[in-house]
This record gives structure tokens, C-alpha cells and sequence, in this order.
């Protein structure tokens, strides 16, 4: 029986020996001579008895003519890798060495000569059984091309790239558990402004998110690859928030942001389908919520913390997030959850986080590092004290997809080294039984996001790793030999912390949300000011203005002007001129008018003079006005003296403070002086001296006329008695008769019984 197995032993060893016979003479190499792109590899993880099949392109980036080339795999001759710092060294390495091993016999192909610049494809089959591989692990496999150029005269090997091949043919190691992140995240596209239109429809600075959401767009891609992936959701509340608005007509600004000329959104039925199938995704599932815009919890630790008012802002957007999702998603999300960019963290971001309401950290390995004293990847969860957890993603694998992986070849690549990175973690320590947590970039393009989605199925499929959800992560058993101190803010990255808002940025946001606070007491409707304003301000916090602080800054002073045009709104009205007062007493209108959609009230308008010994003015008034309505307050006011004096209009809030700017006008006093009264008291007496001397002569004219009738009545008898003689000519009867009507005077009026005017 030994002997039997002696003999089989020495006859594996032969079939070994002629597995790795190389079926070209390996002289020299020019490794660099020609880029060999592998753009896939099937299956991901061989399997016994199968074949895999390695397609892929070889370019010539030489001057000269490649001749006779064939493309051929190597397998390195060391067996399997030993630890995951070697994949990386491995792939790192770009020519070609001896350890990248000999080439295998009857599985290569043959090309036609490669000239200059030249590309071509190529395919290889090889049998698993041919690729000598022995004991569960990674190997390296080799894909290389060997040529001839005129100048050398014989045959190189001219280019190689290197992947890797997760074997895991005996298996029993502990299953290593894995949490995988899948972000829904995009940068802030809602500005404060609506239309103005009778919808108040909302404003985008770009309809960019209309293709994010389209079909094979980067959101829409998110959605579709994580329904069937075992992933944790994390979610910005705002994109689902700014999709929601996209579900009904909205607006995009027009070229150069211009909000005066915008155009018709075009994202509304894909807004709609999206947010359909997210429902869809994320039903019953677990979710876990950022704070509302993804705040740069970085950027407020380290620049904003002792500005008044930003810490309350950070709550804020922790406790509109759970509302956010439950209106949007009809789900309750988990929000007490933080994730400073890119996993940095140091004592100052934990202290901000927790602040916050946050009790899970997500941190990165290569920021809160270990100490070198552990052989093996320890579990993500790290107790910091205090009911705080930081859970430690994996600095390798969440990097991974971070690269262009719309090239096939680095699709390919990235694919292979991850799956492989994750079955050496399980090989570090096959007995141990531990729980790793892989948070990917925030923002994934849609290849990346394919290439992350291929990946996650080959590990969950693959024997030696279970998929774990965000909680089941948090409440794993932590490795008592893990690292758990937490950086000091030195240690933060240099490269990030030049990213970050700087304290001025904080500063004016407070100084904007200080005017909004003063602006909605005075409204009827608060919700319609504050709601949108609360959220941009939220939104200029966001994480997603890293690199882009031209961007930042422009959307914070948008803010604040538009919050400067809205409050103009409610204004005095200018008087224009000087106004003047004949007397001592008199009374002062103001106007104050509301060009605002809704009704103001709590205002008080106060006028104050120049020179208070001079003019008394009554009391401050009340003020509410209805939306684009004008209302005028009248104020009595008491002079001195005379003269030129300066008031002042100014509106002022329930608390006190001031609204708007003053109005101020001149207001000139003439009150009645002593000459006056004496020329009105003489023009007084002259009236009744001519009222006297009318009465007066009156009375003579009445009693001449009873006198004149008195002599007419006696000539009248004594006509009667005998007064036919006509003796005097008079009373004949030719004589004129007397006029009917009174006597003119000595003006040529007619004398009446009431003066006509006065003279």
C-alpha cells in the first residue's frame, strides 16, 4: 500500500512537471513593448473540472512590427499567495519576472504579425486541471505575449498582465460575514427659488439629475443592480426629496444659471418611475438614512463647530432625515449613522458626529489603523465608549471600483483582485469567524456601480463568505486586540482637509439663517419661507461641494440674496420730499407696503425725530398687511417750534429688532405767527365796519322811501279833488309813468333788500 502511494505520488509530480514544461524559451524580455488588456475572465471563481476562458486585446505600442506573436498563460511557481499585501505588490508590478512563471503548453494562440499601433483580440481556453492549482487560496495567472522584433532577432516576451484566481476547492473555514454599503447619493440640483408661476414651480441649476434617473443612467443603474444584491441602502434624503419635486412640472435654470430665463424640466416621468421601483428595492430592507444632504461633518469639526448655530444645523438635518424617508419611501429608516468623507476620522469628527445623534461611526482601515500586532483583517465594529461604535471599513476593498471601469479591462481586473482579496481575508484565519464591512465611494458611476454589483454576487456565491446587514455588523464581537484609539486632528489627511468648507463658509450661512429667523416671524405662511430656505442652507453644508468651492460659495451668496430681495418685499414707502406742518398740531401718514404672496403681521413701525425738542410724535403703531396690499399708519404729531426737522421710519420685530431699511423725511413746522393774527383781526374789523356802514345806509333808504310814498299819496288826493286843471304841466295825461321797480343808486345797481357782496 505505501508503495501504491509512493507511486502515485511520484506520478502527480511528473503530470506537475509537465503541466509547467514552457513551450517557449524564455530568453529575454521587452515586457513594455506591447499592452496586453484582459476584458474578462470566466468564471470568476474556477470551479474543478471546468474551463476558463480569458478574452481580451494586445496593442502595439512600439515602433516596430511584432512578428510571429502569440498570446499564452503563466502561472507563478510559488503556489498560492500568502497574504493580501502580496495581490497588491502583484499588481502593482507591470513588467514581466521570472516569478511570474512559465507558460502553459498547447494553450496558447497564434496572432498575425502586430504592426505599429496595431490592436487585436484575443481568446484562451484553459482547462482548470491545466493551471496546477493545489490548495485553497490565490493564485497568480499570467496572460502574456511573446514576439519577435526585427531589432532583437529573436523571440520576447513583450507585454504581460497579471490577475488572480480565487481557489477554494476543500473549504471549511468559517464564513467570513460581509456588510456591503450601497450608496444613493448625488450633489445638492434644487435651488431656493420657485417660478412664479400659480404651481410656484421649483428651480434646478441643472437637469443633469434627469439623466442620472433615465434608463442606464448612473441612479437609475443603482436602483436596478441593488434590488437583487444583499446590500445595505444608504440614502441621501435630499436626492429622494429633489426627485420628488422632479415628479411634478419643474424648472432648470438657463445657461450660466440663469434663474430669470429657465426652461421646462425634462426628468418627470423618469422621476416618477424611479422613485417607483427605489420603493420597490428598499421595501422591507434595511436603510440606513444620512443626515439631510449629507452635511461634511469633516468640514463643520474642523472649521464650524464654534460657529454659532452649526451644530444645531447638524441635528436638524439629522431629524428631518427620518421624516424625509418615512414621507418619500414609507419607510423608517436608521439615522443614527454618521460617514465623514472617505472614512477619515479623527477625535474632533467622532465629537461632532455623536453630537448629532449618532451612535455608529463609519470610519476607514487606513484611518483608524491597526498596530501591526494582528496576523489577520479584524471585525469592522470597534466599541470607542460611550455607547459609540465605529465601524471600520476595509481600506482595500472599499477602494476597489474607484478606478475608469468603463474599460473593460480594468472592469475585469478590479473584479478578479477584490473577489480574490476577500478569500484571503477568510485564509488569514479559516478558524475565526469575523465581520468586515466594505463602504464603497459615495457617488458610483453606473460602470463602477456594475462592476461592484458583479463582484458582491461572485463573493456571496462563494462558499467562503456570507453576506451581513449594517446592524448585525454593529452588534458582531469585536477583536479584543483591534485597534480602537482614534486619531488626533494632525492625523487627519492633508489632501482632504484642503477639500474642506473653510470657517467663513459657516459664518455666512449662520449670518443668512439669522436674517431668515428675523424674516419668518413677521409671516402668515412661516412654512413656505422657512422650508426651503432650511434646506438650501442645509444643502450648501453638503459633502458633495468637495473640489468644487467656486460651486459652494455660489450657492451660498444665491441664498443670501434672494433672501435680501424677499424681505425688500416689505418696505416703507418713500415720501419724497418734505412734508410741511401749518400749526403746532397736525397729523403724519406712512405708508407700508406688502408685495409678498401672503399677509404680514408682528411688525411695529416707529417714527423717531431728529430733534425730539422740537416735534412729538405719537407711539408706535401695529402694522399687518395682506399680501400685495399697502397700508398707511397716520401718527400725531405736536410742534415746538418752528423750523426743518428730520424723521425717521423704521419697522422693527416682535423681539425688537430692526426690519428693512429706514425711511427717513423732512418734515417743516410754519406754525400761525402774532403778525398773522393782527392782519387777520384787521381784515376781521374791517368786515364789520362794512357791515355797519351797509346797515346804516339801509335804514336811510328805507325811511326816504316812506317819506317819498307818504308825499305821493297826498298828490294822489289831491288830484282827486281837482287836479284836471293842469295847471304845472304834471299829471296830465300825457305825463311818463314812474319806473315799477326800485331806484337805481349812486353805483348804477339796483338798490335790493340783500347785498349781492361785500364791498
Amino acid at each position: 500500500m505505501a508503495a501504491l502511494l509512493a507511486g502515485a505520488s511520484l506520478f502527480a509530480g511528473l503530470l506537475q512537471a509537465q503541466v509547467a514544461t514552457p513551450a517557449h524559451a524564455d530568453t529575454t524580455s521587452g515586457s513594455r513593448t506591447v499592452k496586453v488588456s484582459l476584458d474578462s475572465l470566466s468564471p470568476t471563481v474556477p470551479v474543478k473540472g471546468g474551463t476558463i476562458t480569458v478574452s481580451g486585446t494586445v496593442t502595439n505600442s512600439g515602433k516596430e512590427t511584432v512578428t510571429a506573436p502569440h498570446v499564452g498563460v503563466r502561472m507563478a511557481e510559488v503556489g498560492p499567495l500568502t497574504s493580501r499585501s502580496a495581490i497588491s505588490t502583484a499588481a502593482a508590478r507591470t513588467g514581466y519576472v521570472k516569478g511570474d512563471g512559465y507558460e502553459l503548453t498547447d494553450h496558447e494562440t497564434t496572432l498575425k504579425d502586430l504592426p505599429s499601433g496595431i490592436t487585436r483580440p484575443f481568446t484562451l481556453k484553459v482547462p482548470v486541471s491545466a493551471l496546477g492549482l493545489g490548495k485553497d487560496g490565490v493564485y497568480q495567472l499570467g496572460v502574456s505575449l511573446t514576439g519577435r522584433l526585427r531589432s532583437v532577432g529573436f523571440d520576447q516576451i513583450l507585454g504581460i498582465q497579471r490577475t488572480f484566481l480565487p481557489w477554494y476547492r476543500t473549504g471549511g473555514a468559517k464564513a467570513t460575514q460581509y456588510t456591503f454599503l450601497w450608496p444613493l447619493i448625488d450633489r445638492p440640483h434644487l435651488t431656493v427659488r420657485s417660478d412664479s408661476d400659480d404651481q410656484q414651480s421649483p428651480i434646478f441649476l441643472d437637469d443633469d439629475l434627469a439623466k442620472a434617473l433615465a434608463p442606464g443612467g448612473r441612479l437609475r443603474q443603482m436602483v436596478e443592480l441593488g434590488r437583487d444584491l444583499p446590500v445595505t441602502w444608504v440614502i441621501d434624503p435630499d436626492l429622494i426629496a429633489t426627485v420628488d419635486a422632479m415628479t411634478k412640472p419643474y424648472r432648470v435654470a438657463g445657461a450660466g444659471g440663469d434663474l430669470e430665463h429657465t426652461t421646462t424640466g425634462t426628468g418627470t416621468a423618469d422621476a416618477n418611475q424611479w422613485l417607483l421601483e427605489l420603493k420597490a428595492a428598499v421595501a422591507d430592507r434595511e436603510v440606513v438614512a444620512l443626515p439631510f444632504a449629507d452635511p461634511d461633518i469633516a468640514s463643520i469639526a474642523h472649521h464650524g463647530r464654534n460657529v454659532s448655530g452649526t451644530l444645531g444645523d447638524l441635528k436638524n438635518a439629522t431629524d428631518l432625515s427620518t421624516k424625509t424617508v418615512e414621507t418619500v419611501l414609507d419607510i423608517t429608516p436608521d439615522t443614527d449613522v454618521a460617514w465623514p468623507v472617505e472614512g477619515a476620522v479623527d477625535s474632533s469628527i467622532i465629537d461632532v458626529a455623536t453630537s448629532a445623534g449618532a451612535d455608529q461611526i463609519i470610519a476607514r482601515s487606513d484611518s483608524l489603523g491597526e498596530s501591526g500586532s494582528l496576523s489577520y483583517t479584524p471585525t469592522a465594529a470597534r466599541p470607542l465608549g460611550g455607547g459609540t461604535t465605529a465601524l471600520v471599513a476595509d481600506s482595500v476593498l472599499s477602494k476597489a471600483f474607484q478606478g475608469d471601469m468603463l474599460n473593460a479591462g480594468n472592469e475585469t481586473l478590479a473584479v478578479q483582485k477584490y473577489v480574490s482579496q476577500t478569500l484571503m481575508v477568510t485564509m488569514q484565519a479559516p478558524e475565526k469567524k469575523r465581520s468586515i464591512l466594505v463602504a464603497p465611494q459615495r457617488m458610483p458611476t453606473a460602470s463602477q456601480a456594475q462592476a461592484m454589483a458583479e463582484a458582491i454576487t461572485a463573493v456571496t456565491e462563494s462558499g467562503w463568505a456570507d453576506s451581513a446587514t449594517f446592524a448585525a455588523a454593529v452588534k458582531a464581537t469585536p477583536d479584543p486586540d483591534a485597534s480602537r484609539t482614534v486619531p488626533s486632528g494632525s492625523a487627519y489627511p492633508t489632501a482632504l482637509r484642503k477639500q474642506e468648507l473653510a470657517t467663513s463658509a459657516f459664518q455666512t450661512i449662520q449670518a443668512t439663517q439669522t436674517r431668515l429667523n428675523g424674516f419668518v416671524v413677521i409671516l402668515s405662511v412661516q412654512g413656505r419661507v422657512s422650508v426651503p430656505f432650511g434646506t438650501a442652507l442645509l444643502r450648501s453644508m453638503s459633502t458633495q461641494w468637495r473640489g468644487d468651492s467656486g460651486g459652494a460659495e455660489d450657492f451660498r451668496d444665491a441664498i443670501g440674496t434672494y433672501l435680501t430681495e424677499l424681505t425688500g418685499l416689505v418696505h416703507i414707502l418713500d415720501k419724497g420730499g418734505t412734508l410741511t406742518l401749518s400749526g403746532r398740531s397736525a397729523t403724519i401718514p406712512v405708508t407700508v407696503k406688502n408685495e409678498l404672496g401672503q399677509a404680514v403681521t408682528g411688525l411695529e413701525l416707529r417714527l423717531t425725530s431728529g430733534q425730539d425738542n422740537n416735534l412729538d410724535i405719537g407711539d408706535p403703531q401695529p402694522v399687518t398687511v395682506e399680501g400685495g396690499h399697502t397700508r398707511s399708519l397716520k401718527f400725531d404729531a405736536s410742534a415746538k417750534r418752528n423750523g426743518l426737522t428730520t424723521v425717521t421710519a423704521q419697522l422693527y420685530t416682535k423681539d425688537g429688532a430692526r426690519y428693512g431699511d429706514a425711511m427717513t423725511f423732512q418734515v417743516n413746522v410754519t406754525s400761525i405767527t402774532s403778525t398773522v393774527m393782527l392782519v387777520i383781526a384787521g381784515g376781521l374789523l374791517l368786515l364789520v365796519l362794512a357791515g355797519v356802514r351797509m346797515y346804516s345806509q339801509r335804514k336811510r333808504r328805507a325811511a326816504a322811501d316812506t317819506t317819498e310814498d307818504a308825499e305821493d299819496a297826498e298828490d294822489a288826493d289831491s288830484d282827486a279833488d281837482g287836479g284836471t286843471d293842469g295847471d304845472n304841466g304834471e299829471g296830465g295825461d300825457n305825463a311818463p309813468e314812474k319806473p315799477a321797480g326800485p331806484a337805481p343808486d349812486a353805483s348804477g345797481s339796483a338798490r335790493t333788500s340783500n347785498p349781492a357782496h361785500i364791498q
